[in-house]
């Protein structure tokens, strides 16, 4: 199985619109960061975690020829608004692609893209085909792979994280109950968002995730959903106990 980061920022990206940080102004390509998202490739089928703003480029980027499920973490702009550019892998697959996410996600997916699921949709529209995920049940996609979902909290709002063998890809948490961390039993790989050093409502902090991961205790773990609040990838680097890295657009992963 294989992993590629294709998004690694936050709702903003680095480099911020305006801003001269450091962060920002850095000449290190691991310190441009798109909004958060993932590939996963696994006996020849492509999985994509989350299809934000930035989809259509790291699609170009990372050179992904095709898509056989997307899976949503969450209904938040920078996990979905990329939807639309889905319509090239409809005309080359000739299929519909499977969607998954909770189903007050799919709910508010519909009405942002109503001319998607018109009984009657326009002519050249993106095909999809949505799946409704229970937090507590796992599920297969239609090729067969089976994907465990992992209930968490982002602030207030309850959303998902995804395991898929000895993987699991989790972001924009501030919050993972005890049963929550038995799913996660077991890694090789861990991701974890970890926003920033100061402490934040809705998403883990640097010191947060680290404790966070160390009690999950995967073989390695992963940080995403990096803002430019933090320091330099090589900074963040020097600060991350044994195990733990920070994670950079096109970083991939053999598991």
């Amino acid at each position: 199985m294989r992993v590629t980061f294709l998004g690694t920022g936050t709702s903003q990206g680095i480099p911020v619109i305006g801003c001269s940080c450091s962060v920002c102004t850095s000449t290190d390509d691991r310190d441009r960061r798109l909004r958060t998202s993932a590939a996963v490739e696994k006996d020849g089928k492509v999985i994509v975690i989350d299809v934000g703003p930035d989809f259509r480029q790291q699609m170009l980027t990372n050179h992904i020829g095709r898509i056989d499920a997307v899976l949503i973490t969450h209904e938040h702009n920078d996990h979905v608004t990329g939807l639309d550019d889905i319509r090239p892998y409809n005309f080359m697959q000739s299929m519909k692609i499977p969607v998954y996410g909770l189903g007050r996600v799919l709910e508010n997916i519909e009405s942002r893209f109503p001319y998607i699921f018109d009984k009657d949709p326009y002519p050249g529209a993106p095909g999809v085909m949505t799946h409704i995920v229970k937090a507590d049940h796992p599920f297969k996609i239609s090729t067969g792979i089976e994907v465990i979902p992992v209930p968490v909290m982002h602030g207030d709002l309850p959303i998902i994280g995804y395991r898929i063998d000895s993987f699991a890809y989790i972001t924009d948490a501030s919050y993972i109950s005890e049963s929550s961390k038995k799913i996660l039993r077991n890694l090789d790989i861990l991701v974890l968002n970890a926003l920033r050093y100061k402490k934040h409502h809705s998403h883990f902090n640097f010191d947060e995730a680290i404790e966070m991961a160390q009690l999950i205790g995967a073989q390695k773990t992963y940080f995403t959903h990096i803002s430019h609040e933090m320091e330099t990838y090589e900074a963040i680097l020097q600060k991350c106990p044994s195990g733990i890295y920070p994670a950079y657009d096109g970083l991939t992963l053999e598991i």
